[in-house]
């Protein structure tokens, strides 16, 4: 598996940024590479993402929830992957880390996905966590 991080720092205490970053289906708000993220029940996801030219879809499952310090989720279906929010207090506000893990099988896919995958995410993460902020 292909691990990528990111990293940043908010402005606002970690308690206020969990509240916003465990309300899963409301990040399609945070990117405008995320369409959609369905509730599917029993704290599962089916999240709908447009990136690379490509439509993905893949269902996940929130694996652990301690407030406010960390969110973590791993597929059960479509596009395998794997992250976790890890939140820590600083004097500056909240150190926000990221880290996402991903497998894709089909070897022709993977170069291209491997190839973008990590500024993508940096995209994402950065974009995430600017709106997040924005909504502190």
């Amino acid at each position: 598996m292909a691990t990528i991080e990111h990293s940043a720092v908010l402005k606002a205490a970690p308690e206020r940024v969990y509240a916003l970053l465990e309300r899963i289906e409301n990040f399609s708000d945070y990117s405008d590479k995320i369409e959609r993220v369905e509730p599917l029940g029993n704290d599962c996801y089916r999240w709908h993402i447009h990136v690379i030219g490509r439509d993905w879809q893949f269902d996940v499952q929130v694996t652990e929830r301690q407030p406010p310090h960390t969110l973590a989720w791993e597929s059960l279906a479509g596009v395998r992957n794997q992250g976790r929010y890890t939140l820590t207090a600083v004097p500056e506000g909240t150190r926000v880390e990221l880290s996402v893990s991903y497998e894709i099988r089909n070897r022709l896919l993977a170069k291209a996905v491997d190839k973008a995958a990590r500024p993508l995410v940096n995209q994402v993460g950065q974009q995430v966590l600017a709106r997040l902020e924005a909504r502190l």
